[in-house]
């Protein structure tokens, strides 16, 4: 999917909207939320348009996203004690975004179940 015009994460990912960046790669761009529900708190999304995991096609994509929020997770020192990675998918998913994101949370405990 191309780049939505309205999407907020899009335009964060344009640079239309200022963000506190912590990754901005060439497909992948990873933020701190502006509402951390944890210590460490990073949204990892797709540079283009993807409205949810279940819209996703592109196994590498997802892979690297993954893997750059377990990357992240060991630069912001929460990797030893754990963290938690969530993808909420549609209304009932808890989804609030219609872009795909991965949360990066760390820094506490946290609880199971999730919600």
């Amino acid at each position: 999917m191309a780049e939505s015009p309205s999407c907020i994460f899009c335009r964060i990912a344009r640079g239309e909207i200022p963000a506190k960046m912590v990754v901005n790669g060439k497909d992948i761009v990873a933020f701190r939320d502006l509402n951390p529900q944890a210590p460490t708190h990073i949204l990892v999304i797709p540079k283009k348009h993807v409205a949810s995991l279940d819209d996703a096609s592109d196994a590498e994509l997802l892979g690297r996203m993954l893997s750059l929020a377990a990357a992240i997770a060991r630069q912001e020192g929460i990797a030893k004690s754990g963290y938690r990675t969530v993808i909420n998918t549609g209304k009932d998913g808890g989804q609030s975004v219609d872009h795909l994101h991965i949360h990066l949370l760390g820094g506490r405990g946290m609880t199971w179940p999730p919600g």
